[in-house]
């Protein structure tokens, strides 16, 4: 890791993760926000060009797809 990365390992709130299990939509895109980083990684794929090049690419429609999974299970997700 070079000097001009940070690592930021911060967990959401509590009260973030509340609103957004009830529905609140600020607080779904703060969770959206938050792993944000993570669902494009896992929405990376490789593509051959022309010249037998490989060239990754971010897959929006596996990221869309990622987003809606995440957005689906936190609508349904009981907080004690």
């Amino acid at each position: 890791m070079s000097n001009t990365q940070t690592k930021t390992n911060t967990l959401l709130p509590y009260s973030v993760i509340v609103l957004a299990a009830g529905g609140d939509v600020d607080a779904i895109n703060t969770v959206l926000k938050h792993y944000e980083g993570y669902i494009c990684a896992l929405s990376v794929r490789q593509l051959y060009d022309d010249y037998g090049n490989v060239v990754d690419y971010v897959d929006d429609s596996l990221r869309r797809r990622l987003e809606t999974k995440l957005i689906t299970k936190i609508l349904t997700f009981r907080v004690a």
